[in-house]
């Protein structure tokens, strides 16, 4: 399975969670307590990632970026967005130096 394909799909998943009564899954329960829920989550979920990198252990920081992935496509889903929209950027960005990059930022 390609990993295009994984992310095409669980946005599809997310996005009919949407329609979902909340106490049907998780993620219906975290659409339903709004966008606050869903930043939080993202907020723990990132420092659960800095946690394990500084351990130093490789299952521990895949299994917790895969979690941060995972609540950054709720919150895209949330806001009506898919994950092509930011692989189309990266793709944009593909190439540019980093310090141009930056340097072309909206402010």
């Amino acid at each position: 399975m390609m990993n295009d394909t994984v992310l095409t799909q669980l946005a599809a998943v997310l996005e009919s969670r949407k329609q979902a009564e909340p106490d049907s899954s998780y993620v219906a329960k975290l659409y339903a307590k709004g966008l606050d829920a869903i930043l939080k989550k993202i907020g723990e979920e990132a420092t659960e990632t800095v946690m394990a990198a500084k351990d130093g252990e490789k299952d521990k920081i895949v299994y917790e970026v895969a979690d941060l992935w995972f609540h950054t496509l709720v919150l895209l889903a949330q806001q009506n967005l898919h994950p092509d929209d930011v692989l189309n950027e990266l793709a944009r960005r593909f190439g540019m130096s980093g310090l141009v990059e930056k340097a072309n930022r909206p402010s």
